[in-house]
Formats: structure tokens, sequence, C-alpha cells
């Protein structure tokens, strides 16, 4: 999939806790909420491509947390 800086955005309003978004924040090094909304999907996705990779490389079943 390719980074999502180069897909086309859209709109969206979200209800998020501050707290949680400012940990976020501090933890991905990130500036702006777009940002580090962005950057946490990325890294679930990446998540999802490492399992399923390392699923077919070992033939072994892991929890996706889904």
């Amino acid at each position: 999939m390719p980074p999502s800086k180069t897909r086309r955005k859209v709109s969206r309003t979200f209800r998020l806790t501050p707290g949680k978004l400012e940990a976020a924040q501090k933890i991905l090094g990130t500036e702006t909420a777009t940002e580090t909304i962005e950057t946490a999907l990325d890294l679930v996705v990446f998540r999802d491509e490492l399992v399923a990779g390392t699923k077919a490389l070992a033939g072994t079943e892991f929890e996706s947390g889904h």
C-alpha cells in the first residue's frame, strides 16, 4: 500500500480523548492531530502486513487482535 501522504485526502470529524491524542503525539513525535492519526493508522496497516507475512513464512497462527 502506498504511503498515506500520496493518496487523496478526505475531510472527517472525530471526537477524540485529548489525553490519548496528546500521548500518541508524544510517542509518535508528531505535531498535529492529523499527522498523529495518519501515522497511527499507517502503523496499524503495517502491523497487519507483518502478521500476515509472519503467518505466510512460518505457517504459525497469531491473534490479530480483531
